[in-house]
């Protein structure tokens, strides 16, 4: 019962991770730079220059927004590209892992025997972690090429500095979810594999034919009379013979004198 809970718990976290992953993709805001100030008779005026994966924008106070969608995708900048394909490449892994995931687990019906569904479930959740870590690399790049900009002194002052917005945070938090929601699996797999391998490096428990011969030996040693026994039952019964020898001459003597 608790194998189950902690198979569901790992299903549920892992796929919230999936779920914050896959909505940053649509998100804007990934990088946000604002420019504000007061113009005449107290009005603040401010424009907000943000970015994400598809496109560059730019939003003044009025809410009017002006874009630059990127054209083709080799005229794009080549971290960018990067950050594309391994969340593309995490989400295919996170698609099937969900699906071995569901087989897998105790609480399903399908997927064959119990070992099956183990070797099952533990391939799902290295999907999982494999998924994870791909996704974190590509927020790990864009957040290192964002801030190196920022901080940088060789950068010159005229070029715009940005700073990380939501989407970021978001995919960091559904990383975590993603690898904690692995490991949650790989708990209720491994110490099984670990126990049933142990077993075999200790030795198998004896087959039926073994059983069975060493049970026969066991008894035809202990039922078989020794030699010593052999040897008094063999004295004995050659006394009883002469005894009985005696005792008909001695009767076939009183016959002839009768």
């Amino acid at each position: 019962m608790r194998r189950s809970l902690i198979q569901v718990f790992g299903f549920l976290i892992s796929t919230f991770g999936w779920l914050f992953v896959s909505c940053t993709l649509a998100m804007d805001y990934w990088r946000v730079f604002y420019v504000g100030g007061k113009g005449g008779n107290w009005m603040i005026k401010g424009i907000w220059y943000w970015s994400n994966l598809w496109k560059d924008c730019v939003t003044d106070t009025s809410s009017v927004t002006n874009c630059r969608e990127y054209d083709v995708l080799w005229a794009v900048t080549p971290y960018v590209q990067g950050v594309r394909g391994l969340l593309m490449i995490s989400m295919s892994l996170g698609l099937v892992a969900a699906v071995l995931c569901f087989i897998g687990m105790d609480c399903t019906y399908i997927g064959g025997s119990e070992k099956t569904k183990n070797r099952i479930l533990l391939s799902g959740a290295a999907f999982h972690f494999v998924g994870g870590v791909s996704s974190l690399a590509a927020y790990c790049l864009y957040t290192n090429k964002v801030v190196s900009a920022a901080f940088s002194p060789t950068v010159d002052r005229s070029i715009i500095r940005y700073g990380l917005g939501t989407p970021i945070f978001l995919g960091f938090v559904g990383c975590f979810f993603i690898i904690l929601g692995s490991v949650l699996y790989a708990v209720t797999i491994i110490p099984i594999r670990i126990l049933t391998s142990s077993a075999r490096t200790t030795g198998d428990p004896p087959s039926y034919a073994q059983r069975t011969r060493s049970k026969t030996l066991y008894t035809s040693a202990y039922y078989a009379p020794s030699r010593q026994s052999r040897l008094h039952s063999q004295s004995s019964s050659s006394r009883i013979s002469r005894l009985s020898q005696a005792t008909v001459e001695k009767m076939s003597a009183r016959d002839t004198f009768v």
